[in-house]
């Protein structure tokens, strides 16, 4: 396994140096190696050639710079890019912190435990430097202004000591320059559900005297970045389909509109096609004996892992739906299978609902929601992933060459039907706004009984089909 240690530098001659030296000589855990990587952020006082000259004699060092000063977020968020080991800490290049403690923050993240670990100085550590009063009280303010907007039970938000599992660190946008990056981590990491611990760390504190740099400008900008992704729903690198996903969380309403259609026709052993990060398996699983939710893609996966871990009837399992095998390889049959949201994106839907129909018992229900009417194909389709929207004997037929019989169709969220043909077809727009979802979920009430009585075609098609009995 590899450690990567991610250092932001600018202006550190004094210590930069005697800082790498701990970095490189601190201990870690058995069969782990180390790659620092170290960006400086256009330092001008000679840090520069220091870090050139450690780098030089030094293989594991990896070396980059900013061509002008931007911040510690501009100088995290390259080294992220540039991380390859299965982990990454964010070290200071000053002597805040103690290396040697590496060990003790890695444990819940080899432990399987935590998907990230935060240093506390406030939890009773061996060794902390008494530090001036009203520093610390606007520390320990602004982690309580961000417990109390990510709801997160944390002591220590600014800490430096931060480390994460790479593809989940990479997997998030970071948008701060400065020192707004310690907020938005913690508020992207409650959001994304992560699995956050705490230990106890030594801490070293500089005064300014000493070359401390952070200010009360820093903690004002902390404040509006804590309400800013508060507000915003940032969380993934790859923004539209991921986004969009999150921002179903925002529309429980709808969610259980569709749940409640779905629910009187789902039996006691369960598999999900494409379960995301877990909305509608949580309507769902209820009492169910068995619930399977498999997904291919491996930030969902984790989320569903996250979410359901104790949830004993919840089994969350890799299926690829594009490959038939992968439904031969669960063993088992269902009287139930979920396909929600899952062949628009495919290449050969027909292919899947074939293997989908193969794990299904006899007198088993097969519940397909895709997006309904071609004419509505526009910019948000394609931005999406989407390859299609279908008519519903299109999908009849599809279900019925698999062996299935088609007992009941709805048609449901016309009012979304027209916004989407004004907003994507007349308007060529390519994004859904949030707000827009929002207005929307908080007017479900609403559409829900107007809905039979609009004289147009739903935006969602539902089938329900069972397979036949030999």
């Amino acid at each position: 396994m590899k450690l990567s240690i991610l250092m932001p530098v600018y202006n550190e001659r004094t210590v930069v140096e005697r800082c790498l030296q701990q970095v490189l000589a601190a201990p870690l855990p058995e069969n782990m190696d180390r790659e620092i990587i170290i960006v400086d952020d256009c330092s001008t006082d000679g840090t520069w050639a220091i870090l050139e000259r450690m780098a030089a004699a030094h293989p594991e060092i990896r070396l980059f710079r900013h061509p002008v000063n931007r911040g510690k977020g501009a100088a995290v968020r390259t080294a992220i890019q540039q991380a390859t080991g299965d982990f990454c800490l964010i070290q200071d290049a000053d002597l805040e912190y103690d290396p040697n403690e590496y060990p003790r923050l890695l444990r819940p993240l080899l432990d399987g435990h935590a998907d990230a670990v935060f240093g506390s100085r406030y939890r009773g550590s061996e060794q902390t430097r008494v530090l001036p009063f009203r520093h610390s009280m606007i520390n320990k303010f602004l982690t309580l202004v961000s417990n109390l907007f990510s709801n997160l039970n944390l002591t220590d938000m600014e800490t430096c000591y931060k480390v994460f599992r790479t593809d989940l660190l990479k997997s998030i946008p970071i948008r701060s320059d400065r020192f707004g990056f310690e907020p938005e981590i913690v508020m992207k990491s409650a959001k994304r559900n992560f699995r956050i611990y705490e230990t106890p760390i030594s801490y070293h504190g500089r005064t300014y005297e000493e070359g401390k740099k952070i200010g009360w400008k820093d903690g004002l900008q902390a404040l509006a970045t804590i309400v800013r992704f508060w507000l915003i729903d940032d969380l993934y690198v790859e923004p539209y389909g991921r986004g969009l996903l999150n921002n179903l969380t925002g529309t429980p309403r709808y969610l259980s509109w569709i749940a409640q259609l779905l629910r009187p026709h789902v039996g006691d052993s369960v598999l999900e096609v494409g379960a995301g990060i877990g909305h509608m398996t949580a309507r769902l699983m209820g009492r169910k004996l068995r619930y399977v939710a498999t997904e291919r893609d491996p930030l969902y996966l984790h989320a569903l892992n996250n979410r359901f871990l104790r949830t004993p009837n919840v089994e969350v399992r890799p299926l690829d739906p594009a490959r038939p095998e992968d439904f031969v390889e669960l063993g088992q049959r269902f009287e139930t299978v979920l396909l929600i949201n899952v062949l628009e994106f495919l290449e050969d839907p027909s292919a899947t609902v074939r293997a989908a129909a193969d794990v299904l018992e006899p007198g088993g229900a097969m519940l397909v929601l895709v997006p309904q009417g071609p004419s509505l194909y526009c910019g948000i389709d394609r931005r999406l992933g989407h390859r299609r929207r279908f008519r519903r004997e299109e999908l009849s037929t599809m279900m019925e060459a698999a062996g299935l019989c088609v007992e009941r169709a709805w048609q449901l969220n016309r009012v979304g039907a027209l916004a989407w043909k004004v907003y994507g077809g007349l308007f060529g727009r390519q994004s859904i706004h949030k707000l827009t979802l929002k207005i929307f979920d908080k007017t479900v009430w609403l559409w829900r009984r107007v809905d039979a009585l609009l004289p147009w075609r739903g935006l969602t098609l539902i089938l329900l089909a069972r397979k036949r009995r030999r």
